[in-house]
């Protein structure tokens, strides 16, 4: 296990190269340039869950079949180097807010701060005109507790089931707009939550509007109820492969259905991930136990253990595709950093959209990466899991808050840190600008 960060503030400004700066040290009030009313996109936000980029076949994943996701990548722009948090909470946190989870004083799991709720993204998007829904899974409160919650962030309607009070995907319970439905008893989950989005998209075709699908998929089944929930028709949990397949299959449906109603042409879609694979997953339960096997993948010809709740790349590494006809370059790669940050001004600038008076971001927008117009927008990236165990990394090198250096092209599985008393002039310099950089974002806090 990794250990907390030990380094003192004498020990960071010591890294630190007398005026050496960070140009894309992305703390800045964002500007962008303004978009015209008239070509504002729709925004469709697909938020998988538990799924690492090589599980895909567009990263070059061979263990599942992708076709839609696949397709999406061709006609659009694939990153490979988007990153999350290793577990989902702080990254949906981080989403949402478009600031890292230690400067909202890290939240406990399943909580939102309230002096935030204003803040979101989706209070953004909404004040800039566009009709605003999220569906599948919120994890930010217990919803029957406190079913006004996704509506004080910002979302006019939701569909989302009850984290950690009943199923997600066979006889699910689903919050609708503040009330339990009654009609899903013989439904699966994630083809409600589909449905859903649908109907809304349908609604406001006119635009424009934010559909953001948190999707259910591909984490295995609710695990600390009273009794283990239903089994689905072949009389067990589905295996991680058919999750796969079954998150693939909604993207296709929503995909078409932009298509059929005339909105494809103008509608962003992007799709990323909260986290990494998971080690392991759900798939039968017997005497009230559950059973659960390892998850491994191929990439290529090799395979690769699930890393979820690992800060290592495979836990926080994960796929991001940007598709919008006509817009979006098709079948680009590129190696731009991003991370869930990003993702507030990012949408704030395609929406003419006003972000927080009273707190500054820790994003940058990508706009102009994914139109293919530069290269990169910030020079790295940040990814914690509990308070004190954090990096910051570029593409090249990763620095621990614990003084841990990787160089991430030769020891891409962080086997061997480099030591400060034999290091390279090449790691020496990393080593302090990465260092200058951590050290800015912990005086911020």
């Amino acid at each position: 296990m990794m250990e907390r960060a030990t380094f003192s503030r004498r020990e960071f400004m010591s890294y630190v190269v007398s005026g050496a700066t960070f140009a894309a040290v992305p703390y800045y009030a964002w500007g962008g340039v303004t978009p015209t009313q008239e070509n504002r996109p729709n925004i469709l936000l697909i938020f998988a869950d538990d799924v690492g980029h090589e599980v895909l076949g567009c990263y070059g994943g061979t263990s599942y079949n992708t076709p839609n996701l696949d397709a999406l990548a061709a006609g659009g722009v694939r990153f490979r180097h988007a990153f999350a948090m290793p577990v989902c909470h702080p990254s949906r946190l981080t989403l949402l807010t478009g600031r890292y989870p230690f400067r909202l004083g890290n939240p406990k799991w399943g909580t939102f701060p309230k002096a935030e709720e204003s803040r979101t993204v989706a209070h953004a998007l909404k004040q800039a005109g566009y009709a605003t829904a999220v569906a599948g899974k919120w994890q930010l409160t217990l919803l029957r507790d406190d079913p006004g919650h996704p509506s004080r962030l910002g979302f006019d309607e939701y569909c989302l089931f009850g984290w950690h009070e009943g199923p997600r995907y066979h006889a699910p319970l689903i919050l609708q707009n503040g009330q339990v439905r009654a009609d899903v008893v013989d439904r699966y989950g994630p083809d409600v939550y589909c449905e859903f989005l649908v109907d809304f998209m349908s609604r406001n075709r006119d635009g424009p509007f934010f559909a953001f699908y948190s999707m259910a998929l591909c984490h295995d089944v609710t695990d600390d109820l009273d009794a283990p929930v239903p089994y689905g028709p072949e009389d067990r949990y589905e295996t991680y492969a058919e999750m796969v397949v079954a998150m693939d299959v909604r993207v296709g449906r929503l995909v078409q259905a932009l298509e059929r109603i005339g909105l494809r042409e103008n509608t962003l879609i992007l799709y990323v991930t909260d986290n990494g694979t998971p080690k392991a997953t759900i798939v039968s339960a017997r005497d009230g136990r559950f059973l659960r096997e390892p998850v491994f993948s191929r990439l290529g010809d090799r395979v690769i253990p699930g890393g979820k709740g690992d800060l290592t790349d495979g836990g926080t590494r994960v796929p991001l595709i940007v598709n919008w006809p006509g817009v979006v370059p098709a079948g680009r790669v590129v190696d731009g950093l991003v991370d869930l940050s990003d993702f507030f001004p990012t949408f704030a600038e395609l929406a003419a959209a006003s972000l927080p008076r009273d707190v500054s971001l820790d994003g940058t927008s990508f706009v102009e990466v994914m139109r293919g117009r530069v290269d990169s927008t910030r020079a790295w990236v940040y990814a914690e899991h509990e308070q004190g165990l954090r990096w910051v990394r570029n593409r090249l090198w990763k620095l621990y808050g614990d003084g841990r250096l990787f160089d991430m092209t030769r020891d891409p599985s962080e086997l061997s840190p480099i030591s400060k008393d034999a290091q390279s002039e090449e790691a020496r310099s990393a080593r302090e600008q990465l260092a200058a950089v951590l050290m800015k974002a912990l005086v911020r806090e």
